[in-house]
């Protein structure tokens, strides 16, 4: 079940009513998911004093998993929320059975504006969403670090793949990412454990894309799920049971790795329940010197004091709680002379795909339920390769292959007895999905905003988000179904049942981009190390600092860009600079 050391709550405090003194750190980490739990273990592992703040109950590794090692009919519906639960929550219930959905917070008790439609997925926890992430993991390349500047559209990044080259390494090994090299330009290989397995019919579409296309690979996606032991943790158990909490650490999470790390130095306060509200500014210093906490539960307010402070709170958070700072100095928030700060949201776009049948191997199976399938990297508008004139940039390909079983075929399949049993025990036939996940450009006008007519209850302004997709991303849907269609059919693929419609933004839950790095302070709110230009001792590492989307996966890029700051930072401290 993993190391009993990690089950040891991390220290927490109740600080209301002490000194000032027992208020002050050397840092402060708001939000414990994945570039919050980096942020504590980088500082705490380079001797910083640093209290993590959690807006939501604390999660301890193992113990706090009640529905991990729970079947089927342990639940009263199977596993199933009801139609009233789907009704009151409907974001929390698609994204979780009601094992995980544990993990997702109630849509109906932290409420937010859709001006247009928006799927804010949050998980108000303790690791916060890496207990639920997807768990992909790929290095951009500067085919991503340099889009921006070639195409014209917003701000250039101020930073390029080999700035970030050394960060990769540094996470992948710790993080533990199974995957296999491949050489690819728009697919920089990394440092990782062996590839879990393709299945026949996954092997059998990856043979043909290489064999019929110069342009395209299919390879075994790359995911954080350990193909063997790794760091104490692990190896996977392949039951697809991730979103519920691995108790076997068979995937990277906050709550398996980067807390239990920060915990292990003496250094980490950790304080759940803890809802940052304000970021506070000295204008004589030009630094922030704190944040102002209200008690989730109690609602009472709580001071807390640092020299560096790091926001880890998600895109859409982060914003709101810098466009929330406002002071004399700053009216339109912390760090916000640029105006930028809430804009240029971006997600990458789903909804396009399709689902294909291979006839025969048969007498071919499988054993478990592995956590990934194949993934084909981007191959439109690459140099020397194919470039469209209806869009620019690309996407990426995800897809699975299985053979279709009971609860597929069974609910409309004829018969009774034991002829219907032995029917039902059968595998049907190899099937295989796919599905595109599009680069967005970054849009000003597509943005988060404060309502400060309508409160959350917390006394809040509620965020308001206005996100929609534009012509270029409709292109690319275009071309993702045609290019589906096409490899299915030339991999021998019959009853091709193809699908083309925009999902909303944030259904990819990768949103990114509205504290956007850039290297001029009138066009971007972070510099190239993630400081905000206004206010260098607040750093902002999560998926806000994006400055494009890309057409991968984004998380180890928000990894490796939350370590890269870290040191810097230590080193800035070092040297008297903050």
């Amino acid at each position: 079940m993993g190391d009993p050391k990690q089950s040891t709550p991390p220290n927490q405090v109740n600080l209301p009513g002490k000194g000032a003194d027992q208020h002050t750190f050397d840092a402060i980490v708001v939000g414990s998911g994945i570039t919050g739990g980096w942020a504590a273990k980088e500082l705490c592992e380079k001797g910083l004093k640093t209290l993590v703040l959690e807006r939501g109950k604390n999660v301890v590794h193992i113990r706090d998993y009640p529905t991990a090692i729970l079947n089927p009919w342990d639940f009263e519906f199977r596993g199933n929320h009801t139609e009233k639960e789907k009704a009151a929550d409907p974001i929390r219930t698609a994204y979780g059975d009601a094992g995980g959905s544990i993990f997702f917070v109630k849509d109906s008790e932290h409420p937010y504006i859709q001006e247009k439609p928006f799927t804010w997925v949050r998980g108000y926890q303790v690791g916060g969403r890496s207990l639920t992430w997807g768990r992909q993991c790929y290095r951009y390349s500067d085919l991503d670090f340099e889009a921006n500047l070639k195409d014209g559209i917003g701000v250039d990044w101020p930073i390029r793949y080999n700035d970030l080259a050394p960060w990769y390494d540094y996470v992948e090994r710790y993080v533990g990412i199974s995957g296999s090299k491949e050489d690819w330009p728009s697919l920089p290989d990394g440092d990782f454990l062996p590839p879990i397995e393709m299945n026949c019919v996954e092997q059998h579409f990856s043979d043909q894309v290489r064999a019929h296309y110069k342009d395209r690979i299919s390879t075994i996606g790359r995911v954080s799920n350990l193909s063997r032991g790794w760091n104490g943790r692990g190896p996977c158990q392949f039951r697809n049971l991730c979103s519920r909490g691995c108790p076997f650490g068979g995937y990277f999470s906050s709550n398996a790795a980067t807390l239990p790390s920060a915990q292990a130095t003496g250094n980490l306060t950790l304080v759940p329940d803890a809802i940052v509200t304000e970021v506070i500014y000295d204008p004589k210093r030009n630094k922030a010197t704190g944040v102002r906490v209200t008690n989730a539960l109690t609602k009472s307010v709580t001071e807390y004091y640092a020299r560096v402070i790091f926001l880890n709170a998600s895109t859409i958070a982060t914003a709101a709680l810098l466009l929330n700072s406002t002071s004399a100095h700053f009216p339109d928030g912390l760090g916000n002379s640029s105006g930028q700060i809430g804009h240029n949201l971006m997600d990458h776009f789903t909804g396009t795909g399709a689902g294909a049948v291979l006839e025969g191997m048969e007498d071919k199976y499988y054993s478990g339920r592995k956590p990934v399938g194949i993934y084909i990297p981007r191959f439109r508008n690459l140099p020397g390769g194919q470039s469209r004139k209806d869009y620019i940039r690309g996407f990426g390909i995800q897809g699975k292959g299985a053979r279709a079983e009971w609860r597929d075929i069974g609910a409309s399949a004829p018969g009774f007895g034991k002829k219907f049993k032995d029917q039902l025990l059968s595998p049907g036939p190899w099937g295989m999905w796919m599905g595109g996940w599009g680069e967005t450009l970054p849009y000003f006008d597509n943005k988060i905003t404060l309502d400060k007519n309508n409160h959350d209850p917390w006394g809040l302004p509620m965020v308001k988000i206005d996100f929609e997709y534009r012509d270029n991303e409709k292109a690319m849907s275009k071309d993702i179904l045609e290019s589906v269609k096409e490899m299915f059919a030339i991999a021998g693929f019959k009853d091709i049942n193809a699908y083309s419609y925009l999902q909303p933004g944030g259904t990819a839950v990768h949103e990114m981009g509205t504290v956007r790095m850039g290297k001029d302070p009138k066009t971007s709110a972070l510099n190239a190390w993630n400081q905000l230009h206004d206010v260098p001792n607040v750093l902002v590492t999560d998926g806000s600092c994006m400055t494009s989307s890309g057409s991968a996966n984004p998380s180890l890029t928000y990894m490796a860009l939350t370590a890269r700051a870290c040191s810097h930072v230590v080193e800035e401290l070092k040297k008297g600079n903050l």
